[in-house]
């Protein structure tokens, strides 16, 4: 398993916006870590009050967007308006091309994760859509939030990519399954401190897993919770 620390991602403050890259984005590059599979993009973003990103375009991607805390408003060119909040997950199919903007409508800055999956299927027609997931489904067992069918209630994304995730507290074990063998997985710490092996990760560290790789995780703290991305290991 490679360990990716918290302080290891790539940074930017822009004032408005300060956002962690997991993997090369933007201004940040490492040739090392240009994506996980089909997982292109990771970013741990805070935007402040009244900001947000304007209209741009996206082509041939599946965009999820996660709130941690606070409010994400979008609009695209298919005429779609939502507003996302905690607990909230948004999916985005850009297919054939959609010019969208994403903005904090709140009075708090809006902390979200974004992920950008490449697609198995090419230059379909855009689509949106958005659901609230009842944290409590993910206490002490895994939540379904994305899949490639919609099973378990959750979204579902033109890939055959699972998201997922699960709340622990300390002492607890949790050995994370793969819906597909030949998968990779992605653990992202939201928050508290697991061990996993001989390994303390801490928060917002990563753990990229490759196919062979055993995930049993033990919770060394309260209020744990990690989000699991479960990816076919494309290369690019």
């Amino acid at each position: 398993m490679e360990i990716i620390r918290s302080t290891d991602r790539g940074y930017n403050d822009h004032g408005w916006l300060k956002t962690y890259h997991t993997f090369s984005f933007a201004e940040y590059y490492n040739r090392e870590r240009t994506q996980f599979g089909a997982l292109r993009v990771l970013n741990d973003d805070i935007v402040e009050v009244k900001n947000g990103f304007g209209i741009h375009p996206h082509q041939n991607m599946e965009i999820i967007s996660i709130p941690l805390s606070g409010s994400l408003e979008h609009k695209d060119s298919t005429g779609i308006h939502g507003i996302i909040t905690q607990d909230e997950v948004q999916v985005m199919s850009a297919g054939t091309g959609v010019n969208h903007s994403e903005m904090n409508p709140g009075d708090i800055a809006v902390n979200f994760l974004q992920l950008w999956i490449v697609p198995d299927k090419m230059n379909v027609e855009p689509r949106y859509d958005q659901k609230a997931f009842d944290k409590k489904g993910s206490l002490y067992k895994l939540q379904l939030l994305v899949s490639p069918d919609g099973r378990e209630n959750s979204l579902w994304i033109y890939q055959q990519a699972f998201i997922s995730r699960v709340q622990m507290n300390q002492g607890n074990k949790y050995e994370y399954k793969r819906f597909y063998e030949d998968h990779g997985v992605l653990i992202f710490l939201l928050k508290g401190r697991i061990q996993i092996g001989s390994e303390t990760i801490h928060e917002r560290d990563t753990i990229l897993a490759d196919t062979n790789d055993k995930v049993r995780i033990t919770s060394s703290s309260t209020g744990t919770e990690i989000l699991f991305v479960e990816v076919p290991m494309l290369t690019e």
